[in-house]
C-alpha cells in the first residue's frame, strides 16, 4: 500500500508540475524544440521539474536559462550495447558517454553473465545504480551462446525469468541461438516463452539469416536484428515485420550499407545501435551522436535521424518515459546550434547539467563504487599443449574481414615441420587456440587465421566472445605461451609477447573484461599496446577487438572454441584437417 501511495504522489507531482500548479525548477526559454512525434521544430519555452518535463510556454520557474535559440532533442538512446566490451565499468562507462548526448543504453550484460552468471548482472545493475545515464539491462537470452564452448555458468529459462520480472527490464536480448530458434530446441523455446509471459519484446540476432528459415525465426516472436550488412538483407527482414538496429561499432561498420533502407516508409522501424564500441572510437568520434551525424552526412534527414536514435527506440521497448521531450518524460535532452553539425554544447539528463562541450559537469555528482570479480581466470598454465600434428596436406582456416564480425571460411595447404603444423607468417597464416578459462582441465580448440597480419610474436586476450575463454594468436608456440601466462597473471586482460617476453600488457581484472580506470586512461594504455602488435606487423585498426570475435560461433562463417573449429552455416564443429574426399571450397 505504502508503494501505491508513493506512486501515486508520484503522478500527482507531475501533474500539478505539468498543470502549472507547482513551480517549476528550470524554464528553457527561447528553444528550438525537436518534436520526434510529428518531426517538426517548434520555437517554446520547456520547463523542468523534478528531473521531467511539465510542459511548454511560460512557467512560473525557480531559474530560467535562456538557451538563445539554440536546439533540443531528445537525449539519445543507443538501442543494443554491450558495455563491457568499452572495458570499462558501467560507471566509468556513463561518465565517459553521456557528455557525447547518450542519456539512455539498452544494454545486453551477456559478456559478464556468460562468466560469472545472474551475479554478473547482478553487479552491472548495482554499479549502473543512481547514475545521470538511464542504463537499462535487457537480460541475456543465450549463455553461453551454444553448447559448442563452455561458459562460465548457464542461464536457463529458470535464471532467466527471476531477473526478467524485474519492470526496468527492458527485453530479452538478442537471441543467438537462431539455429535453435528454428529447430525448436526446447529450452530455447522456454526463454521465448518466458519473455512473451513477461511483455518483454525478444531482441534477435540474425546474420545472413533469409528466406524459409528467417520466416521461421520470426514466427516464433522475434521482433529485431542487428546483425544486417547490406542493403537486400535488411530489406527482407523489414518485409517481415521486423525492427532494425543500424549498427555502428568498432569491428562491425554496417552504417553506409544500410543508408538506401532508410525511407519513408521503413524509417520507423529502424534504430541506431553501438553493439561494441571500442574506447578509441569513444573518445575520438563519439556515441550515438556520430553515428546521427554520420547519417545525416550521407543524406538521411536530420530530423528523422534524431528521431531513429529516440523516440523510434523509445517505442520500440515500450517505455514512455524516454525519447521525447513531452510532458512526463525524463528531462533528458541535448543541446546544440546546427542541425547538420550538430556539435553538442550541452546535455542535460534527470533535469539536471551532465556535460557541457563535450565535458562531464563538476554538476554530474556520479556516484563512485565497489568493484568485486577481481580473480575468474582457473587454467593450469604449466599444462597448455598448443601442438597439433599433421594429418592432411589441406586444412580449414578462418580468414579475417577487416572491420567486419562475420569470417570467411577457406581451405590452405598447411604448414609442416617434424610432422606437426605450425605458423607460417609468410603467408599470414599463424596458429590460434581458445584455452577454457573455467575449470582448470585447459580444454584447447586448436586451429589456423589469415589475416591478423603478425610477423614476428604472439597476442592474447581474456575477451573472446562470448564465452569469454583465453584466446591466443601467433607465430610460434613459445610467444604464444608467454603471452597466455601474462594474461593469468593479470586475471585477465591483453599481452603481446615476442623473443619470449612480454613486450605490452593492458590488465582488465573486472571479470577478465573490464579495467578499473576511467577509459580516458584505459585508451592511453590501448595505444601503447595497439601500437605494440602493429610493429609486430598487424595492419588491423583493432587487432584486439577482431581477435575477440573469432570465439563467436554464432556469426558466420568458421569461428573456434575451446572446443575447435565451428561451421557457423552448418552449426556443427568440423576437423581442422579437410581429407580429399572432402574438398570443398567454402
Amino acid at each position: 500500500m505504502n508503494i501505491f501511495k508513493h506512486k501515486i504522489k508520484k503522478i500527482e507531482n507531475k501533474i500539478d508540475a505539468a498543470a502549472g500548479r507547482r513551480k517549476a525548477d528550470i524554464l528553457f526559454l527561447n528553444a528550438r524544440i525537436v518534436n520526434v512525434f510529428t518531426g517538426e521544430i517548434i520555437k517554446d519555452h520547456v520547463a523542468v521539474k523534478n528531473g521531467y518535463f511539465c510542459g511548454f510556454g511560460k512557467y512560473d520557474a525557480k531559474e530560467e536559462i535562456d538557451v538563445k535559440k539554440m536546439f533540443l532533442a531528445p537525449g539519445f538512446i543507443d538501442a543494443h550495447v554491450h558495455i563491457e566490451s568499452s572495458m570499462v565499468t558501467p560507471y566509468e562507462f556513463s561518465r565517459a558517454v553521456i557528455p557525447f548526448g547518450t542519456t539512455t543504453v539498452i544494454a545486453d550484460p551477456h559478456e559478464i553473465a556468460n562468466v560469472i552468471g545472474i551475479k554478473g548482472i547482478e553487479y552491472m545493475i548495482e554499479s549502473a545504480k543512481d547514475q545521470l545515464m538511464n542504463i537499462l539491462f535487457a537480460i541475456p537470452s543465450c549463455v553461453p551462446a551454444t553448447l559448442m564452448e563452455t561458459s562460465g555458468d548457464i542461464l536457463n529459462a529458470s535464471k532467466i525469468a527471476s531477473v526478467l520480472k524485474n519492470k526496468k527490464t527492458p527485453a530479452l536480448a538478442e537471441m543467438m541461438n537462431y539455429p535453435g530458434v528454428i529447430y525448436k530446441d526446447t529450452d530455447v523455446l522456454k526463454k521465448i516463452i518466458t519473455a512473451q509471459e513477461f511483455q518483454k519484446p525478444i531482441d534477435g540476432h540474425a546474420p545472413k539469416l533469409t528466406d524459409k528459415n528467417l520466416a521461421a525465426y520470426v514466427a516464433a516472436g522475434i521482433l529485431s536484428d542487428h546483425e544486417c550488412t547490406n542493403y537486400k538483407e535488411a530489406l527482407e527482414k523489414l518485409r517481415l515485420g521486423m525492427h532494425i538496429m543500424v549498427r555502428q561499432g568498432t569491428c562491425a561498420k554496417n552504417l553506409e550499407a544500410l543508408i538506401p533502407a532508410i525511407n519513408h516508409h521503413t524509417w520507423r522501424k529502424m534504430m541506431w545501435c553501438t553493439d561494441d564500441r571500442h574506447p578509441k572510437d569513444i573518445l575520438k568520434h563519439g556515441h550515438i551522436n556520430y553515428i546521427i551525424k554520420k547519417a545525416i552526412n550521407s543524406g538521411v534527414d536530420p530530423i528523422r535521424a534524431i528521431q531513429m536514435g529516440t523516440i523510434n527506440t523509445s517505442d520500440y521497448f515500450a517505455n514512455k518515459n524516454i525519447g521525447a521531450i513531452a510532458p512526463g518524460r525524463r528531462a533528458d535532452f541535448v543541446v546544440f546550434k546546427d542541425l547538420k553539425d550538430l556539435k553538442i554544447e550541452k546535455v542535460y539528463a534527470k533535469g539536471i547539467l551532465a556535460a557541457e562541450d563535450y565535458t562531464l559537469s563538476l554538476n554530474s555528482n556520479l556516484k563512485s563504487e565497489n568493484i568485486p570479480y577481481l580473480e575468474t581466470i582457473n587454467i593450469d598454465i604449466n599444462k597448455i599443449n598448443l601442438k597439433i600434428v599433421c594429418k592432411s596436406d589441406k586444412i580449414r582456416v578462418i580468414e579475417v574481414i577487416p572491420e567486419q564480425v562475420i569470417t570467411n571460411h577457406i581451405i590452405m595447404g598447411g604448414f609442416q615441420k617434424n610432422g606437426d603444423l605450425i605458423s607460417n607468417p609468410e603467408k599470414d597464416l599463424l596458429k590460434i587456440a581458445v584455452i577454457e578459462r573455467y575449470s582448470g582441465k585447459n580444454k584447447t580448440g586448436k586451429g589456423f587465421v589469415k589475416g591478423i597480419g603478425l610477423l614476428n610474436g604472439a597476442i592474447a586476450s581474456s575477451v573472446a566472445h562470448d564465452s569469454h575463454n583465453i584466446i591466443v594468436v601467433g607465430t610460434n608456440d613459445n610467444d604464444m605461451l608467454q603471452a597466455v601466462k601474462k594474461v593469468f597473471d593479470m586475471q585477465g586482460g591483453f599481452a603481446v609477447a615476442c623473443d619470449n617476453k612480454i613486450i605490452e600488457s593492458l590488465a582488465l581484472p573486472v571479470a577478465g573484461l573490464m579495467a578499473q580506470q576511467p577509459m580516458a586512461e584505459l585508451e592511453l594504455s590501448m595505444e601503447k599496446i595497439i601500437k605494440a602488435v602493429k610493429d609486430l606487423g598487424s595492419p588491423l585498426k583493432d587487432p584486439f577487438m577482431s581477435l575477440s570475435f573469432l570465439s563467436l560461433p554464432v556469426i558466420p562463417a568458421l569461428k573456434i572454441t575451446d572446443k575447435g573449429l565451428v561451421d557457423v552455416e552448418k552449426f556443427k564443429i568440423v576437423d581442422l584437417h579437410v581429407f580429399k574426399n572432402k574438398l570443398t571450397a567454402k
